[in-house]
């Protein structure tokens, strides 16, 4: 769900408190994201621009954001004109889903100058848009030539031209309404999804006029959790039931972060989701396969009965014939046994021994190749599931794993300065969280911080947890004798961070850390328990939250 005009329309005087703010740096953390940081009367604050197609908005966040060492062409522009500019004013355009960023500074000469920023929200059309001082376009970050849109063209040094007014009424200050037309051709800043709740509020008697002031009073977001796309906006949606409510700012990052952070994890470590996906295939492809080999196996003796068979009955003359019937020596049978036309007897027999020899040998290592590619697949399906849940660093901790085990072929990733150093070996990213009671926690979300946890982090008595038959976190109990209350959020901890999250009564295993053993050859992550108990627990989100720990 895209935001619409009457969305902006509150973002805009937000941020717009917080002017004016000097630019500092600028970066590209993704192909449609922009991050200004810069500094005002509040301190360092950073302004993020988006231009996905789905997930565009302007806000000012707290949260942290990879940043590419190396910048495209537009970040490169715009540090050139823009770095250590004056964010002025904001101004949204009426109620379209556009706004004006006014810069001041001063360029080579030591003149003043003034420049604009032009932020266009508009779904899959969204765009940031530079123009200098003469109204030309210096460049745009999403360049649109002649050819795809004559009438307005987005190309360095074409004549910028605004998006055309809507031409609608404002519905901030018109009481009047049609109820014969639609308010989304009535009124400006109006979306489809915000009619729908309008609407139903005066179906059930409330004004037209008192829903308006408490639009222009709002700084909340209200959210509402559904199957699909979470549906959001600045009012209470009643039509559709109970609402998480958050500040506008918080809102947005809570929504849309982690799902763009996947677009960034694609385009700054590599499209490794991609090739999980491909080798978990590959290898599930491969098990039949090999199933069926090892069935052809189990039927070796054939072979040896057919050359068994052949000198038995001392067959010698076979060149020129493809098969030949003969009876079992067992039950009197017709046993047809096959032929190379090319050899006599003897060698047809010779070659039957061969196959069976063959065969037997086979069988074991069938099997073997059976479980290694179980044991891909079990590795590969839990890889997945966490790249599902990851975060940035959890990510490229993932990748660093992948090559260490040799998958993937080290190279050099843009966004992590680190890996460029050499013989250095950096800690996992592990996550403790204090509890309400005082009690210390600690869990990961991936196989290397799983193993930095269990082996290192860990003391032998303490308490040690994993989602039974899930693939997941573990989790530590810093304490030998954890309440209950301790024990049921850290299994909760467990179930919500592997694939039974939405399931309900997911079983958790748990033991002193002394109980575990690691076992020889396996990859990162996996442990052998001895003794240990279980505990079934409905995972939940609110009481998570209630005690701290980060759920996103």
């Amino acid at each position: 769900m895209a935001l619409d005009g009457i969305l902006l329309n509150r973002i805009v005087p937000q941020i717009a408190e917080h002017l004016p703010l000097r630019i500092q740096k600028i970066w590209n953390i993704s192909a449609t994201e922009l991050l200004f940081q810069v500094h005002g009367t509040y301190g360092k604050q950073q302004l993020l621009i988006s231009t996905h197609s789905v997930y565009n908005r302007l806000l000012l966040s707290d949260r942290s954001y990879p940043t590419p060492a190396e910048p495209g062409n537009f970040v490169m522009v715009l540090r050139k004109y823009l770095e250590g500019g004056v964010i002025e004013s904001l101004q949204q355009a009426d109620l379209d889903r556009w706004c004006t960023l006014t810069i001041t500074r001063h360029n080579n000469l030591g003149d003043r100058e003034t420049l604009h920023l032009y932020v266009e929200l508009m779904g899959k059309y969204a765009n940031v848009i530079l123009v200098g001082t003469d109204g030309r376009i210096i460049d745009a970050l999403k360049r649109i030539p002649p050819f795809e849109n004559a009438r307005r063209t987005i190309h360095p040094g074409a004549q910028f031209v605004p998006v055309p007014p809507q031409d609608k009424k404002n519905p901030f200050t018109c009481e009047i309404v049609d109820p014969e037309v639609s308010l989304t051709r009535q009124f400006g800043g109006f979306s489809p999804f915000l009619s729908k709740e309008v609407e139903y509020r005066m179906a059930h008697g409330q004004s037209f006029s008192s829903i308006m002031q408490e639009i222009a009073s709002s700084d909340q977001l209200y959210v509402y959790e559904s199957d699909g796309e979470p549906q959001f906006h600045c009012i209470p949606l009643t039509h559709l039931g109970r609402c998480r409510q958050y500040g506008i700012f918080e809102g947005f990052d809570v929504l849309y972060y982690h799902r763009e952070e996947k677009e960034r994890i694609r385009q700054m470590n590599g499209d490794v989701f991609r090739f999980v996906r491909k080798e978990l295939k590959h290898q599930e492809n491969k098990l039949p396969r090999l199933m069926k080999e090892l069935d052809m196996a189990m039927d070796c003796d054939q072979y040896r009965i057919y050359g068994d068979l052949l000198y038995t009955y001392g067959i010698q003359d076979t060149k020129g014939m493809t098969s030949i019937v003969l009876k079992s020596y067992e039950d009197d049978s017709d046993i047809t046994v096959p032929l190379d036309p090319k050899l006599d007897g003897p060698r047809n027999a010779a070659k039957h021994y061969q196959k069976y020899g063959k065969l037997k040998k086979g069988q074991m290592y069938m099997q073997e190749q059976i479980e290694i590619c179980n044991r891909e697949i079990t590795y590969f399906t839990g890889i997945l599931e966490q790249l599902e849940q990851a975060d940035f660093d959890t990510t490229t901790e993932i990748v660093d794993e992948l090559v260490r085990l040799g998958y993937i072929e080290e190279k050099r990733r843009k966004n992590n300065r680190k890996s460029r150093k050499k013989n250095t070996k950096a800690i996992p990213h592990v996550t403790t969280v204090t509890l309400p009671n005082g009690v210390s926690i600690s869990y990961g979300r991936n196989n290397l911080q799983n193993d930095e946890i269990t082996w290192h982090l860990a003391k032998k008595n303490e308490i040690w947890m994993h989602a039974k038959d899930y693939h997941g976190s573990h989790v530590v109990i810093h304490t030998e004798h954890p309440d209950e209350d301790t024990i049921r959020i850290a299994a909760m901890t467990a179930a919500w961070f592997s694939k039974g999250r939405m399931s309900s009564s997911v079983p958790v295993n748990w033991c002193p850390v002394k109980n575990l053993k690691k076992i020889p050859g396996a990859k990162p992550g996996m442990v052998q328990l001895g003794s240990y108990r279980t505990i079934y627990i409905d995972p939940d989100e609110d009481t998570l939250v209630s005690n701290g720990i980060p759920i996103l």
